[in-house]
This record gives structure tokens, sequence and C-alpha cells, in this order.
């Protein structure tokens, strides 16, 4: 199974695919986390729009995911996944792997407030282009995937609605 954890910046993704994994017993891969990681490889990386960087995460991201999958390893993948860039990388995985989606919701106010912690707090952050635009701007332009496959809505603004127990069942039904 593919577990797909999406939404825009400040959803509270990447915790809640790191708890879902925990949850289920498999990796979590989290394209943030793989782009933070090739930054120590490439000096005086500067993020930018589609960046080089950016578009070897991406493929990097992919490779690992159809990796594990063709090993039949359940994983979670996460990245703030939008309809139009993101479908092309997904829909091949439902050929070799069940698809489930879990899209993350924010109030607009949290997701800032969350962007703005981090982006004092972690240094790796330098590798996204964090602040760029106001949060208000990132949610309402954030295009979710619409893969045919079972979808959950998951409000992360305080704690998880549905609950984690529900999103587990979600997952096993």
């Amino acid at each position: 199974m593919v577990i797909v954890i999406s939404g825009p910046p400040g959803s509270g993704k990447t915790t809640l695919a790191h708890r879902v994994a925990a949850a289920v017993g498999c990796p979590a891969i989290c394209r943030d986390e793989i782009k933070e990681g090739m930054v120590h490889a490439t000096p005086a990386f500067v993020a930018g729009p589609a960046d080089p960087l950016s578009i070897r995460t991406l493929a990097t991201f992919f490779d690992v995911i159809g990796l594990l999958i063709s090993r039949g390893t359940t994983v979670v993948a996460e990245a703030a996944f939008q309809d139009r860039l993101w479908r092309p990388g997904l829909a091949p995985l439902a050929e070799s792997a069940d698809i489930r989606i879990i899209h993350c919701t924010v109030s607009p106010e949290v997701a800032h407030a969350r962007i703005t912690s981090r982006a004092a707090s972690n240094p790796l952050r330098k590798a996204h282009e964090d602040g760029e635009r106001p949060a208000e701007t990132r949610l309402t332009s954030f295009d979710p995937i619409s893969l045919p496959v079972p979808t959950l809505t998951v409000d992360t603004t305080e704690g998880y609605s549905p609950a984690l127990p529900e999103i587990t069942t979600f997952l096993t039904r």
C-alpha cells in the first residue's frame, strides 16, 4: 500500500506521516526530508521555483517509493502533492500498489504559525521556499490530488480530526 499524505505547507503533513507510519509499521518517505539531505551535497544552494535540486528531489522521491513497493513494502509518502504536478508520478503506482490518500487541512493562522516557527528553529528549512508566499495564498491555491482512490480529509488545526485511530481504520478497510 502507498499511503499518500498530502496538503499545503504548514498543514501538519510530515508530523502526521511519521505518526501514521509508526502506527502502521512502515517507513515514511518525506519529500522535504530528501531535499534537505540533498542540500548537504550541494554547496551554495539557493531555493527557488523549480530549482534543479527540486527536480532531482522529485525523481528521487518516486524512485525510492517505487523501489520499496516493488519489494512489497507498504510506505507512507508525504509531500505537498498537488494534482497537476504529482499525478503523473502517483498514477503509475496504482498498477502495483493500493493507494490511499490522506489530505491535510488547517486554518491559515495555524499554517502561518507553523511555517514561521519551523523556519526560525530549523536551519534545514533553507532548502525550501518557506515564507515566500502568505499562508492564506498557499492554502487557497492548493489543488488536491484527484485520483479515483479512497481519500480521507484530516483537519490538523487542533490535533487530528478524525483522530489517529480512525485514520488507521480508514487505511485498513
